[in-house]
């Protein structure tokens, strides 16, 4: 056999033997705990759910369910300002880094679950609060950023931009029995007694009452301290409401309460989407004359 032959057979007898060991190395298992071990090293961040902004909130906005949503919120970046849904365990103390989990006690776990009863919770909870300051899209919901009912401040941030809130005294005969709730849109009447001379001293005066709508399509703000009814309130009975009025209107109320009596009319849901505020005064002509009746004076007003 020529040397060039031989040469030939050697190259590629090692060229193959070679070949086979990289596809032996490539199909061997012996790599599979490294990869494993590998992947092992990367733990799974835990994730808790965050209440955030669903849109842009601005200030004096009443939220609605559509306003909030839950975000996945990784748990070591968590503020304790923020508000979480309570489904995820939050640490309480910064841990050693690479120290072991302590087991959590009893009165760890009650502390906790304290903290998640005032500042967690589901999403309802917070239906209805008005928003403080700006608050962006995607951004968390903290409590110095909103006013929930019956926090102090509520009632300033849920009145309109230039609205003002006056209560009025109410009773049940004066308040369409209890049916009117915060929220509701009414109109204001006024009773008032007014005296008609009978043009003569020694007839005396007669006491006659005369009423008249001084206001009307009038928002509820709150009957008592309560600025909405519960779910399953049909009727709530006060001794006072507020309604939001403005600047000129809360003077005249202010006028037509020391003038006699206000009674609320409960408006429909159909019927307010007219104009709100005073009502002009009408401007009636009257005038009294004397008729005699078997001698007998009586003065009889025509308007």
């Amino acid at each position: 056999m020529k040397p060039a032959r031989i040469i030939v057979i050697c190259i590629a007898a090692v060229a193959a033997i070679g070949l086979a060991l990289v596809v032996r190395a490539m199909g061997s298992p012996s790599n599979t705990p490294t990869a494993v071990a590998a992947a092992a090293a990367v733990p799974v961040r835990p994730m808790a759910k965050v209440l955030v902004a669903a849109k842009d909130l601005q200030p004096g906005q009443r939220l609605a369910e559509s306003d909030l949503d839950w975000k996945d919120w990784p748990v070591d970046e968590v503020n304790p300002a923020f508000i979480t849904d309570g489904s995820t365990p939050l640490p309480t103390d910064a841990a050693v880094e690479g120290a072991p989990a302590r087991p959590e006690g009893a009165v760890a776990s009650v502390t906790r679950a304290a903290a998640n009863l005032t500042t967690g919770g589901a999403k309802a909870d917070y239906v209805g609060s008005v928003v403080r300051e700006p608050i962006l899209a995607g951004e968390p919901i903290v409590s110095r950023k909103i006013v929930r009912a019956g926090d102090s401040g509520y009632m300033a941030a849920y009145l309109e931009p230039g609205m003002r809130a006056m209560a009025i005294r109410v009773t049940v005969e004066t308040a369409a029995g209890g049916f009117i709730l915060p929220g509701d849109r009414v109109d204001v009447l006024l009773t008032r007694e007014t005296t008609l001379s009978n043009m003569g001293a020694q007839e005396g005066d007669r006491s006659k009452f005369a009423s008249s709508t001084v206001m009307q399509n009038i928002k509820v703000l709150a009957i008592d301290q309560s600025t909405r009814a519960g779910d399953d309130e049909q009727a709530v009975v006060g001794a006072t409401a507020t309604l939001e009025v403005g600047p000129r209107d809360a003077e005249a109320l202010a006028l037509a309460k020391s003038e006699g009596e206000l009674s609320l009319v409960l408006r429909s849901y159909a019927d307010t989407g007219g104009p709100s505020g005073r009502v002009a005064p009408v401007v009636r002509q009257s005038s009294a004359i004397r008729v005699y009746r078997g001698g007998e004076p009586e003065v009889v007003v025509v308007q």
